[in-house]
């Protein structure tokens, strides 16, 4: 089983070319990254007549525009330029056929039966396809190419539906209760059409539940991101959803991350006691730390929870099968079916507070306690990016340094961090060269 890894990403820049820019907002929509009209030599034109006429005037001549500009470079940090997302969308419209035309309405229930596991599959579908953002194009499968069209898509709805009637297909739910599949909806009645947006909730990136991967449609095409909660702009407007017509199933998180808390879990069976205990490494053990960090176990944990089986995660089991009242073999810090079922579904009691004393010593002595993200992006210079390069040096990921390692974050940096990373068997964004703290505890380890 490929050991997972905290998800530490910036999100794509969204395009901010004279094209694309404010300016030119009230010229017919043209999707980025999709063909459009020749805006460079429309802009040339104009440009070559206003020079003509301020000739003819004796005024000075006027300055042709520039093409359309370049893309930002992915070092750029990631929050959006604007306060809005520049996602615009259609309103309610029906499925649609070949040619562009409306399809007959689908018959059946107006909340289709899905799973959790189908609604991410759907999700990555687009993913694969890069589906280019328009709000007026539709894809194959005939939905709406925009934030909402996506949704409808994954949800599987029988309509293109907008973010003023996605919630009537959901249920509001709290933070705590997201799961793969529900989703995060941000509706501005003031700007409804450019300034809402949603995305599709693919688990928590890890146990602190401040980053989630998201599925969402944006320009230029769809894409799957680390994002902070609840989004990059707009945080304390966007409501978490259930979709009605979900069915149980047994669809996990996203790698690295679960979907946290105590409740998260509650499909998972007890994969067994061989997969607890020294020497285990897999996706099991982090799910239980996250679970036993939710019932009042943090103080245990120095870093992670993480994959590899530790005595911060026997002591913290210790902690929890104590708090129930069980004692001798019931209490020895392996967990058993009881316990697993009591995490998964929020039931027993939890640690108590001040049970756990001061944490015990650490099974990895000599790890230095990781620094936060902040510490690794671009514009950074401190005393901790050197460390981690000279780090990376010896464990044999140099190789893109010219100069250095040195106190200020750049490529060589996150390319010898991405290549560590692969070195672990991570891929996609668990791979992406900014360490988190997983990476930071194997590196240093």
């Amino acid at each position: 089983m490929e050991a997972p890894a905290f998800e530490d990403v910036d999100p794509g820049s969204d395009c901010d070319c004279p094209a694309c820019g404010p300016g030119l907002l009230n010229r017919p929509a043209v999707p980025c990254g999709r063909p459009g009209p020749p805006v460079g030599r429309f802009l040339a034109v104009v440009a070559t007549a206003a020079a003509a006429t301020g000739a003819a005037l004796g005024a000075a001549p006027v300055a042709a525009a520039a093409p359309h500009a370049a893309p930002r470079t992915p070092d750029r940090p990631g929050a959006p330029a604007e306060d809005e997302p520049g996602t615009p969308q259609g309103g309610q419209a029906p499925l649609h056929g070949p040619g562009g035309t409306p399809a007959q309405p689908l018959a059946g229930a107006k909340t289709p039966p899905t799973t959790r596991a189908e609604i991410i599959r759907r999700a990555k579908v687009w993913v694969a396809a890069q589906v280019p953002y328009s709000m007026g194009a539709f894809w194959s499968d005939g939905y709406r190419q925009d934030c909402s069209g996506f949704v409808s898509m994954a949800w599987g709805l029988p309509g293109n539906e907008w973010t003023g009637s996605l919630g009537r297909f959901g249920v509001r739910i709290g933070k705590g209760d997201l799961q793969p599949g529900d989703i995060l909806l941000f509706h501005n009645p003031a700007n409804p059409q450019k300034g809402s947006h949603v995305v599709i909730f693919g688990g928590w990136t890890d146990y602190t539940r401040t980053s989630y991967v998201a599925y969402e449609q944006t320009p230029p095409a769809t894409r799957r991101r680390s994002t902070p909660y609840a989004y990059w702009s707009h945080s304390g407007q966007y409501v978490p959803y259930r979709y009605q017509g979900v069915t149980a199933d047994t669809a996990g998180a996203e790698a690295g991350g679960g979907s946290g808390g105590a409740g998260s879990a509650g499909q998972a069976p007890y994969p067994g006691r061989s997969s607890f205990g020294p020497g285990a490494d897999n996706a099991y053990v982090t799910r239980l730390g996250q679970m036993l960090v939710a019932r009042g176990g943090a103080s245990f944990y120095r870093s992670g929870p993480g994959p590899r089986w530790g005595d911060a995660d026997r002591r913290a089991t210790e902690a929890f099968q104590l708090a129930q009242g069980w004692r001798g073999g019931d209490a020895d810090g392996v967990p058993g079916p009881r316990t697993w079922s009591l995490l998964v579904s929020g039931g027993g009691r939890d640690i108590a507070s001040g049970t756990s004393g001061t944490p015990g010593p650490s099974p990895l002595p000599g790890v230095p306690a990781f620094p936060g993200k902040a510490m690794f992006r671009p514009g950074a210079q401190n005393a901790h990016v050197t460390r981690l390069g000279r780090r990376l040096v010896e464990k044999g990921f140099g190789t893109h340094y010219t100069t250095g390692p040195g106190p200020r974050w750049g490529e060589a940096d996150r390319r010898n961090v991405e290549a560590f990373q692969r070195a672990q068997g991570w891929r996609g964004g668990a791979a992406d060269g900014y360490p988190g703290p997983e990476t930071w505890r194997r590196l240093f380890r």
